[in-house]
């Protein structure tokens, strides 16, 4: 007579089986490997004794809650797309569940983040979704995390998966000046915050300086990439009393390109001929956009892929302190002036 599911137990399960109840629970778990012909029975007799492991039961005993969390401070952004699918591929693939929440850590008051340690089994934390202060505290309590999109802290050993941005700037912004002939190029930052950005920036001024450009603070604009505030930025730009000469714009990414295309086309100024646009990400709308961008491919969808896999390389106890920086490359379109 087959027991009822409720009075079912995994010692049960065990010893119909043949193995031990570890073994049982590294099946059910899927934290350590079983052979295929263990796993065959296994389910086969699980099925047969109409054996449903209980969850909060499963948890408690291992201490996880079988859910990783993802960290970010904005989600305003068609940036995050790829980034997310990355993830939740992994995610899916290993049987556990996702909480994704923003948290703007660098204007905080007293209201803690809301994941972390209390809710999730290790933690994805994105650009500046968490100060430095923060991120010590989680890595003095061993908390398994992996920084996406920066690099970790002065002294502290944090696996982090993020891209090149210096060195592919200053090659792009070099590009607008040697081949196109432009000299006047107006910067658009991002959050102030912002890893990228700040690194971006550095190649931008590494590139004027290398082809004797003096650095005009009157060409930084701050369009947080995001294409509405990039597009205001830009209005008010344009609509100074007192004009400021440009040729080209560096959008930030492909999201404030956006704004910045829109801009300037109800300013009646042509793109390329009269003012030079590139961006950064290579989203998938770049190649569309009227002239088609001119901007760097970013492999987002494979950084969040990579760094979730690491995650739970850590949560196997498999640790990490890693810092991989993905290489990005030039898309040349007709926006920078080239035809292709």
């Amino acid at each position: 007579m087959t027991k009822r599911s409720s009075s079912v137990t995994i010692r049960d399960v065990a010893r119909q089986t043949g193995v031990s109840v570890a073994t049982v629970s590294r099946y059910i778990n899927r934290n350590a490997p079983v052979s295929e012909e263990v796993a065959e029975r296994l389910k086969q007799v699980m099925s047969e004794l109409s054996y449903v492991p209980h969850a909060a039961a499963r948890n408690l005993a291992s201490r996880k809650n079988r859910v990783i969390g993802l960290l970010l401070s904005t989600l305003h952004n068609d940036f995050f797309v790829p980034l997310l699918n990355g993830v939740e591929a992994v995610v899916r693939q290993k049987e556990f569940n996702l909480i994704i929440a923003t948290y703007h850590a660098n204007s905080r008051t007293e209201m803690p983040s809301p994941i972390g340690p209390h809710n999730t089994d290790g933690l994805l934390v994105f650009s500046d979704g968490l100060i430095d202060e923060d991120l010590a505290s989680l890595h003095s309590r061993n908390f398994p995390m992996v920084l996406v999109h920066r690099l970790p802290p002065p002294g502290l050993s944090i696996t982090s998966i993020t891209v090149e941005n210096t060195q592919v700037t200053r090659n792009l912004i070099e590009h607008l000046i040697q081949v196109h002939g432009r000299r006047r190029i107006v910067f658009m930052r991002g959050p102030a915050h912002q890893e990228d950005s700040l690194l971006r920036e550095t190649g931008y001024k590494a590139a004027l300086q290398a082809n004797g450009i003096p650095v005009d603070e009157n060409l930084f604009l701050n369009g947080e990439f995001e294409r509405d505030i990039a597009y205001n930025v830009m209005n008010e730009f344009l609509d100074r009393k007192e004009q400021i000469a440009f040729d080209a714009v560096f959008t930030g990414d492909d999201d404030a390109a956006i704004g910045v295309l829109r801009s300037l086309q109800e300013h009646n100024l042509r793109v390329p001929e009269d003012v030079a646009v590139i961006g950064f990400d290579d989203l998938g709308f770049a190649q569309f956009l009227n002239p088609p961008l001119t901007t760097v491919r970013a492999p987002t969808e494979l950084v969040g892929k990579i760094a979730t896999e690491r995650l739970f390389e850590l949560l196997e106890n498999h640790p990490s302190d890693e810092v991989n920086v993905l290489p990005t490359e030039i898309i040349f379109r007709r926006s920078c002036g080239c035809q292709a």
